[in-house]
């Protein structure tokens, strides 16, 4: 990914307690090598508890900025994590929906991986798109009006999506490629 530069922009990360570790990690780290800079956006103040699975505890991670706080037109995409304690807490908070809303509404790159597109249901932003995301959210994303592939990174009209963290660099990609595209279309 050395090659796909996003110098100087902002992503957000939007996540609670809960968060898949290596899916808020990962994204973070492959940001800061494309000369990027993550924003850990949350609900939460202070700090984050991430998971291992959904039963283990892992480590915890310092919120850069507390989403009622949160202004979408600071960052030029955003990254939504997995971790199904996440994701669902994420899918029926009011200031998160709006945050990912904007996002949509500004056409900028949205990426979401496990049961991070879960609150794509929620804001409009499933159908008409090809998306995938862990299986259990099929049913969830197809009723939204989605199409859903069983592939390990989907991009479809500005949203990537993956499967699970053993797709992170393919969804990494993705989403930095789209991020660096969509900057050089707006300048």
């Amino acid at each position: 990914m050395a090659d796909t530069k996003i110098p100087g922009l902002k992503i957000a990360i939007l996540t609670t307690n809960g968060v898949e570790q290596p899916e808020l990690t990962e994204p973070l780290a492959a940001i800061q090598e494309a000369d990027g800079t993550p924003v850990v956006v949350s609900p939460e103040e202070g700090q984050i508890q991430a998971m291992k699975g959904d039963w283990e505890h892992a480590d915890h991670f310092d919120v850069d900025v507390h989403l009622p706080s949160a202004d979408p037109n600071d960052y030029a995409g955003l990254v939504l994590p997995g971790g199904t304690l996440n994701a669902d807490t994420l899918r029926i908070d009011e200031d998160a929906q709006q945050f990912v809303k904007a996002f949509f509404d500004a056409g900028k790159p949205v990426a979401a991986i496990c049961h991070g597109p879960w609150i794509l249901t929620e804001v409009g932003a499933a159908s008409g798109r090809t998306v995938t995301s862990y299986p259990s959210l099929k049913t969830d994303l197809t009723n939204a009006g989605a199409e859903w592939v069983d592939e390990a990174a989907v991009v479809s009209n500005g949203l990537v999506t993956s499967r699970t963290p053993d797709d992170l660099e393919e969804f990494n990609h993705a989403f930095l490629t789209l991020v660096s595209q969509h900057s050089s279309a707006q300048s």
